[in-house]
């Protein structure tokens, strides 16, 4: 059973992260980086979410992971497939990793 410890952390813009969803809040309206399972990426503008990390994306840049066999090789290459999408939907349970934008001074 996974035990989360009750920590205060305050963010460079002095905005308080005290639950995990928090971090998830303070990027509403920024970019974000998510891996989800299957190999995909997405990069997009978070727009809205909910307690199961179902998210509303703009702007989205998303890039598939694909083996594809290549003769005369023994292993297969991994070749990425990208595409851009206006808005996206994604289900919170494909989510492995949610990142927020790095802040630069």
């Amino acid at each position: 059973r996974l035990s989360l410890r009750a920590c205060s952390c305050t963010m460079a813009e002095g905005m308080t992260v005290e639950e995990p969803l928090d971090l998830i809040r303070l990027s509403i309206d920024e970019r974000i980086f998510i891996k989800c399972r299957g190999d995909r990426e997405i990069r997009g503008r978070l727009h809205a979410y909910d307690q199961h990390l179902n998210m509303v994306l703009s702007e989205v840049e998303e890039i598939a992971y694909v083996k594809e066999e290549v003769a005369g090789k023994d292993e297969p290459e991994i070749k990425a497939h990208r595409r851009g999408i206006e808005m996206m939907f994604v289900r919170g349970d494909s989510v492995t990793l949610v990142s927020p934008p790095l802040k630069t001074a």
